[in-house]
């Protein structure tokens, strides 16, 4: 017997379910917009509070990182046993309030405390979320769904960039943290009280009922997945190298590029909303469409685009002329962007309904503890190791990094894409 608030195969219609995946992908985007609003705040708040670069990169990056992974494994463990329709409107909650309260810190040990509590917040997300998506949709749109989600991300960034830049040099950067950090605690009530637990497994061929997996099970079948290991940690790399540029993009414009706060948030917001939101989508569609006939696709799609990135995120940080740099930084989140829906979708194909929410978390443990832990501090301390002998410049050189990272990451991808073919068959 199902819980009251639950939808049962075959009830929710066509309507329903895509409400429902605009509903968490507006949650996606109030998740973004905290999680990336600090970065177009960093240069006011490092003036402030006198920060280093190496600061920063912890404040955007690792402590955040260290906590959101943590937490996202015993969450999603919950999430799997219980509601996650509760889970994602409660974790929403939490992290906007603690946005909120970020615009409260007046000192570095103050920030990084309120950064833990979003990454506490955020850490109990997108796994349930992930699983609610592929209990309303069947496989053959699974990564489209899942892809059309992933769109939050570029959404929350480019509201974050535009009304973070905004607010910040209008207002400050802590009424920044206000404005953009209140919304979402309304809109959780919203979302607890319109949108209904799906039934597990409910769009899958054939669902037999099971006992929820033990924490040891789940990791015992991705551990000994050879596509699973080696799509996490091929995507970690790209999400090193998403991050380690993209989070110090708005830095780059202001240090190297002489623009303020509004013209940084003014520029990328758009073109990183618009580029990032579109390869996500495509990303999706594109793997969906020639997947049918060959599932290697679902990877090789990814692989092709982020291969196509490193050029440009080399005009992207060497690049005089500001408006070269902004369009490249908008084909680099395009491009990169590609790779989340179809890893995703990979994942889950991987496992049965009653694992996907522990498995989305042992993903996303792997993608930013490497990517977002470490993308932004590698960049941060060896920007400041290298500013006594570069000045401003540093930056650029210290971004750079991520070209190299980049080649690793496709190579990756494309060695996963066989791995994945030999073993669904």
């Amino acid at each position: 017997m199902e819980n009251k608030g639950t939808v049962n195969n075959g009830e929710a219609s066509t309507l329903y379910r895509n409400y429902v995946l605009g509903m968490l992908t507006l949650v996606y985007v109030f998740n973004f917009i905290d999680r990336q609003l600090l970065v177009i705040l960093q240069e006011s708040i490092k003036k402030e509070l006198h920060l280093s670069d190496t600061q920063l990169g912890l404040l955007t990056g690792f402590t955040f990182a260290v906590f959101y992974v943590t937490l996202g494994i015993p969450i999603a463990r919950f999430a799997d046993k219980g509601s996650r329709r509760n889970t994602v409107a409660v974790s929403l909650g939490l992290w906007s309030i603690m946005t909120a309260c970020s615009g409260l810190a007046r000192n570095f040990f103050q920030l990084l405390l309120a950064r833990i509590g979003v990454g506490v917040g955020e850490a109990g997300g997108s796994p349930p979320a992930h699983a609610m998506i592929s209990d309303y949709f069947p496989p053959e749109k699974r990564s489209t769904a899942l892809s059309i989600y992933s769109t939050g991300i570029y959404i929350g960034v480019m509201i974050g960039f535009l009304m973070g830049g905004y607010l910040n040099q209008h207002l400050g950067w802590r009424m920044a943290f206000f404005v953009l950090g209140i919304p979402g605690i309304i809109f959780s009530l919203l979302f607890y009280a319109t949108v209904k637990e799906p039934r597990r497994g409910a769009t899958d061929a054939a669902t037999v009922a099971t006992a929820p997996y033990s924490m040891g099970e789940v990791l015992k079948v991705l551990y000994s997945s050879k596509t699973f290991v080696s799509l996490a940690f091929g995507s970690a790399l790209n999400v090193f190298c998403l991050y380690g540029l993209l989070n110090w993009a708005p830095s780059l414009l202001q240090r190297l590029h002489g623009l303020t706060p509004g013209q940084t948030g003014a520029l990328l917001g758009p073109i990183l909303g618009i580029g990032g939101g579109v390869g996500s989508f495509m990303g999706g569609w594109l793997t969906d469409h020639f997947g049918k006939k060959d599932k290697s696709w679902y990877l090789k799609v990814p692989g092709y685009a982020i291969m196509l990135s490193i050029p440009c995120a080399a005009g992207a940080i060497f690049l005089p002329d500001t408006y070269l740099c902004v369009a490249c930084l908008g084909l680099v989140a395009l491009l990169q962007g590609t790779y989340l829906g179809p890893a995703l979708a990979v994942s889950h194909s991987l496992v049965p309904a009653s694992m996907r929410a522990l498995t989305s978390a042992v993903f996303f443990m792997v993608i930013n503890l490497i990517g977002l832990g470490f993308g932004p501090l590698v960049v941060g301390m060896v920007s400041d190791l290298l500013k006594p002998a570069l000045g401003p410049e540093s930056l650029r050189w210290a971004m750079s990094i991520t070209l190299v990272v980049g080649f690793a990451s496709v190579a990756m991808l494309f060695s996963t894409a066989k791995k994945f073919v030999k073993e669904v068959g």
